[in-house]
């Protein structure tokens, strides 16, 4: 029999837009509820209502660790709070056992006033911990921040990165919870604090049930034995594969077709071949390691000296990660004379890392270099990968050799 640790059962938050209705409904919640009524009505929206979360369900076992995605919006933090007890849902129930921590927000719930050790303190004792179980951790709790010189000084004057230190320390080791929660807790701090953080989560996992809300995949993909994608405060999947959550996250992304220039040059397609089969859809999904090939059609009016293009592919957030300038057989720029014009462009072995991506076409003059067309967000596609990288560009090594040092020998291995 599974270790259940949380159980959510038909979650549901909703919120007002207006502070003055949500006073007044607040208000109304209150006295339903004085009298022994349903806190939030019978599920009806009022007038500037709106679902935050809606029929969320799902069942987290002992060494499973939950990722929540979703777009801001989505309803992940919201779902987190409840969670939490930070806030009532208005629909639903929630079964949690266990010890729980979390760290949802960068204060962790410090007071401001009071010193970093003060803080330590009264977080114990707010848990029901003893000061002696605190003073045996005491010193632990600080290494893993380090904040040792600043331990004595007001939280107020830490910054945002020495505030989540210290609160993901109370949480992961003063704790030691059944369940944590984590909200985007990660963002902020060096890389030599983040994988410390991701050890202690790994290390957290196998013991514990723990929820994560991130946007960083790599981090999803890292140590997540499960997703839930979240859109508009519903569940959109929730896989037991992290790798189909994220490709159904990057599926959200939306790249809007924008195109600058001053019209001489038109761009009139840009078709994808992988091994050597056209891809059809909106959005195709590429396996990571697949042979690519781009048809592109293009018509240049003018000037009469020619026009240069080149090729880029830009990830989700629009930046450029490959550039693909378009050269002749003698290996000069290619120009392109007035007319219509049909290439065919080998962009070889496609070893970008698992996400969404698109293609930007610049078409110029070839003397001024004034831009004659470019066209963004083109031919959307995403990279399929089972795990996602660190990094944009993914290419697997096998090594020739091996060498082998131990105290007793050592030994070479060949390929």
């Amino acid at each position: 029999m599974s270790d259940t640790l949380i159980k959510v059962d038909d979650l549901s938050k909703k919120f007002c837009r207006s502070l003055k209705r949500s006073l007044w409904y607040g208000l109304q919640d209150l006295g339903n509820e004085l009298r022994g009524q349903r806190h939030g009505g019978n599920g009806e929206l009022r007038p500037e209502e709106f679902w935050a979360a809606r029929d969320i369900n799902f069942e987290l076992n002992r060494g499973e660790c939950l990722g929540l995605i979703g777009h801001n919006g989505a309803g992940k933090t919201t779902l987190l709070r409840m969670l939490n007890g930070l806030i009532k849902p208005d629909q639903g129930r929630i079964e949690m056992r266990g010890q729980v921590g979390a760290l949802i927000a960068l204060g962790a719930g410090f007071n401001p006033i009071l010193t970093g050790r003060e803080n330590i303190y009264v977080n114990a004792s707010v848990l029901g911990l003893s000061k002696r179980h605190v003073d045996a951790k005491l010193e632990e709790i600080i290494d893993f921040a380090e904040i040792g010189e600043f331990i004595d000084t007001p939280v107020r004057n830490y910054s945002s990165g020495m505030n989540v230190r210290l609160g993901f320390a109370v949480a992961a080791v003063l704790i030691e919870p059944d369940i944590l929660f984590l909200d985007e807790v990660l963002a902020v701090g060096d890389i030599g604090f983040v994988i410390k953080c991701l050890n202690t989560v790994r290390r957290l996992t196998e013991n514990a049930a723990v929820v994560f809300v991130s946007h960083n995949m790599q981090y999803i993909s890292s140590f997540c034995t499960r997703v839930m994608v979240m859109e508009h405060g519903s569940t959109l999947l929730d896989s037991p594969n992290p790798a189909e959550g994220i490709d159904h996250y990057y599926a959200l992304v939306k790249h809007e077709v924008q195109t600058s220039g001053t019209g001489e040059a038109l761009v009139l397609g840009l078709d994808l071949l992988v091994d050597g089969e056209t891809l059809t859809g909106e959005e195709p999904s590429i396996p990571q390691g697949s042979s690519v090939t781009a048809m592109l059609r293009v018509r240049v009016d003018g000037p009469r000296r020619g026009a240069h293009v080149s090729l880029f592919i830009h990830d989700e957030t629009m930046a450029p990660v490959v550039c693909t300038p378009i050269y002749d057989a003698d290996s000069r720029m290619l120009c392109l004379s007035p007319g219509e014009h049909h290439l065919e462009i080998p962009l070889g072995i496609i070893d970008l890392n698992a996400g969404k991506y698109s293609f930007v076409v610049a078409i110029r003059d070839v003397k001024t270099s004034i831009s004659l067309a470019r066209v963004q967000g083109l031919r959307s596609f995403r990279v399929f990968s089972e795990r996602t990288h660190w990094g944009k560009i993914v290419r697997p090594a096998i090594p020739q050799s091996e060498i082998v040092t131990c105290k007793q020998a050592a030994v070479t291995r060949r390929c």
